[in-house]
């Protein structure tokens, strides 16, 4: 009876904090718009943090740290906007060129068209006409949401340096927060989840500046090699695209194909690009990221996929960019309440132990379900022996003998302590 108002009384709980996080996630798909920026401000404070810590210990008062810290952020910023937009125009100074390499590309693939798929010119400037008013007919809205979104992005660029100085210069009043809002639990495991999730989201936030630096020095030196001009700013553009995770440097390698495309006599140099930037990924996920990154944020792959999933739901393009602190932050919430440890360890990688070719035979004995060896071993034993008739003795002796371990299965039908035995 007792194990089974235990059950009850956990099954309970669990079933209270789901629809918990639940209601908090349909908030948040509701005030989404003013969310995206405090998150942005959090996690830009977070990393900021050292800075302004390093000006503290200048003896620098706390609202100048936070300050200069703030600036500090915004003119690197300012700088990185200012290189693509200027090598942006630089390189448009040649648009005439690229265009009307772009325009033979066209006439090109219009000809191989027409001789592969016996398609008149006449009906591919019939569907070209179909889709330019179509085009036209939606241009009306697709140009509001545009400016929508410039102007939520505008309001955003002005609003997250402001949130990120309070959030700094008053990161000792938030934590006072925390600790009157969990007045139930010790407050020292209050202190120590706070602890962990500034480490973990900045262990995450500056192991990617150096992962996306790395990234960058990688796909310049192979633009390099092939040949292809304005290599910095095409091997920094696709760096900057790991903002989104998994996709970032897939999506990079396509403005500097498309441009060897229109400036090279030879497609292979656009394959060639495309190559390189996949082998930066394979290298970025399975050898750069891992050493610098590591464990401090253990999350498994999976789960990552499908917070970056439901976090795009979420917010949209944004969504991608800070799934993986998000997903970081709520599994060490998880970790700290009871209740909810199981799905922190879904979320976090597996151990050695769960990817052993013997894996599944250990988990079952490990929970119960398949007895451990005894310790009295079964022996089985070969012997051949060779005996001289006449004088009545052994010549030769051989011996040859196997230690035998047998698991059984514990049988349903049991009673329940043999189970547990």
């Amino acid at each position: 009876m007792r194990n089974n108002n235990t059950d009850k009384s956990y099954s309970s709980e669990l079933a209270s904090s789901l629809l918990t996080l639940t209601l908090i996630l349909v908030l948040i798909y509701v005030t989404q718009s003013v969310l995206l920026p405090v998150i942005f401000s959090a996690l830009i404070s977070i990393s900021l943090y050292p800075l302004a810590r390093l000006f503290e210990r200048m003896q620098l008062g706390k609202a100048i740290s936070a300050i200069l810290a703030i600036i500090i952020a915004i003119v690197v910023i300012l700088g990185l906007s200012w290189f693509i937009i200027y090598e942006s125009i630089f390189i448009g100074k040649n648009a005439s060129a690229i265009s009307n390499k772009v325009l033979l590309l066209l006439e090109n693939g219009q000809k191989w068209v027409e001789t592969t798929f016996a398609v008149g010119r006449a009906e591919i400037m019939e569907k070209l006409r179909e889709q330019t008013s179509k085009t036209i007919a939606n241009a009306g809205s697709m140009l509001s949401i545009t400016f929508g979104s410039i102007g939520n992005i505008l309001a955003s660029a002005a609003l997250v340096p402001l949130l990120s100085f309070f959030m700094l210069y008053y990161r000792d009043f938030f934590r006072e927060f925390f600790f009157k809002a969990f007045k139930s639990s010790p407050q020292h495991k209050v202190n120590e989840v706070l602890n962990k999730i500034y480490y973990v989201v900045q262990s995450y936030l500056v192991g990617l500046i150096k992962v996306m630096g790395i990234v960058a020095v990688l796909n310049t030196i192979g633009l390099m090699v092939l040949g292809i001009d304005y290599a910095w700013f095409f091997g920094s553009l696709a760096s900057l695209l790991m903002l989104l995770p998994y996709i970032g440097i897939t999506i990079g390698s396509i403005l500097p194909a498309l441009f060897a495309l229109a400036v090279k006599d030879n497609a292979w140099y656009a394959v060639g690009i495309i190559i390189w930037f996949q082998v930066v990924q394979f290298l970025e996920g399975n050898i750069i990221t891992p050493n610098i990154i590591g464990s401090k944020v253990s999350i498994n792959p999976l789960m990552a996929v499908i917070s970056i999933l439901l976090s795009g739901m979420l917010f949209g393009l944004a969504g991608l960019i800070i799934a993986l602190p998000l997903i970081a932050t709520l599994k060490v919430i998880f970790d700290a309440n009871q209740n909810m440890k199981a799905i922190g360890f879904l979320i976090g990688e597996p151990e050695k132990e769960h990817l052993k070719r013997n894996s599944t035979q250990e988990l079952l004995m490990k929970w119960g379900i398949v007895k451990v060896p005894k310790n009295n071993k079964n022996i089985k034993m070969d012997v051949y022996c060779q005996v001289d008739k006449e004088a009545n003795k052994m010549t030769d002796t051989d011996i040859n003998y196997q230690k035998v371990n047998k698991s059984e299965e514990i049988n349903d039908n049991a009673p329940l302590q043999n189970k547990e035995s």
